[in-house]
């Protein structure tokens, strides 16, 4: 897992499967993976999923990396506090998951929580050893 910034502003975290370190065909099967993780968790609430790749190529003038063959995004909240209105602003989270060529590439932007973080990348790093 790297810690990167995207565009000079956004901490993410980022890692990149090749397809044959997974057990997983495509990006369904890995938001499914991730998704039964979230909901082992009574802390963490399941919101949507939203297909990024889908919503992206229907508008026109749209511009989609042409190794990019699926995008999706998992989304979810972590809700045991409420402590300012600001947290509001930082909140629900997602993980996003491309599938490129050979690989698949899952991300996140960072929390303001550390546990939270520590979370999220459990979650992305167990599908590496995912028993179905």
């Amino acid at each position: 897992m790297k810690q990167k910034i995207f565009k000079d502003k956004y901490p993410i975290f980022e890692i990149e499967y090749k397809k044959d370190e997974l057990k997983f065909k495509n990006v369904d099967e890995i938001i499914t993976a991730l998704k039964k993780r979230i909901e082992e968790r009574p802390d963490i609430a399941f919101i949507a999923i939203f297909d990024h790749y889908k919503h992206t190529s229907s508008l026109k003038n749209n511009v989609i990396n042409p190794n990019i063959k699926d995008a999706k995004n998992i989304i979810f909240c972590f809700g045991k506090e409420i402590p300012t209105p600001e947290i509001m602003a930082v909140r629900p989270r997602s993980i996003g998951v491309c599938e490129m060529e050979d690989s698949f590439v899952i991300n996140f932007l960072e929390a303001p929580s550390e546990a939270v973080n520590k979370t999220i990348e459990e979650f992305i790093k167990s599908l590496k050893t995912y028993i179905y």
